[in-house]
């Protein structure tokens, strides 16, 4: 579903799909949604319509790949948080996991804004519960350093959590992140002190 219609494998034509792909992210974070046009993303990122066409067969493919962009971006993230914090305290590598996820948001906030609505519509349900499990993969190796009883629930739970809290203080408006990761802190490490004893 929403499929670029190639895969750019030489190095121009990776440039020219990158540009279609970042000229489509800042017309949404200038005009937003209503204002994206093939034409527009064309001309944005200084290409013809016939080579954007080239690349995907319509806006809905671009808008895809965009999100699978971010998400990849998100995911990278959480992995190296994850990597990078084995030897921290429990605690602060649940911190960093909750920073990786509030990146994604508070990088491009207009951008993330644009794209958590688009994604609604463009049915990419199966993508999303994918993605979603995978993070929760990675999360549960960090969550069962705070709670070693923590299954796989757990780590989806902490997902689904942090995920609440930043796509609602998206929608909010709210302008940093600084309250978002408190309450993000306080969420989830008192979710994980609340679990039952196995």
């Amino acid at each position: 579903m929403h499929q670029p219609r190639k895969q750019a494998r030489q190095a121009r034509s990776r440039v020219t799909q990158t540009a279609i792909i970042e000229a489509t992210a800042r017309l949404l974070e200038s005009q937003g949604r209503n204002g994206l046009t093939t034409n527009a993303i064309a001309e944005r990122a200084g290409v013809s319509v016939g080579s954007l066409y080239q690349y995907f067969p319509n806006k809905e493919a671009i808008l895809a790949t965009l999100i699978r962009d971010k998400r990849q971006k998100l995911l990278k993230g959480m992995q190296q948080a994850v990597l990078d914090t084995q030897d921290a305290s429990p605690a602060d590598a649940v911190e960093a996991l909750i920073r990786a996820g509030m990146m994604h948001q508070y990088e491009r906030p207009t951008l993330a804004f644009e794209v958590e609505y688009i994604e609604q519509r463009l049915e990419l349900a199966d993508e999303t519960a994918a993605l979603a499990e995978e993070m929760a993969q990675w999360v549960l190796a960090t969550v069962r350093r705070l709670q070693p009883s923590a299954g796989l629930q757990e780590a989806r739970d902490v997902v689904a959590i942090t995920k609440g809290l930043i796509n609602a203080a998206a929608m909010a408006g709210e302008p940093d992140g600084n309250a978002l990761f408190a309450r993000a802190r306080r969420a989830v490490l008192g979710y994980l002190s609340q679990m039952p004893e196995t």
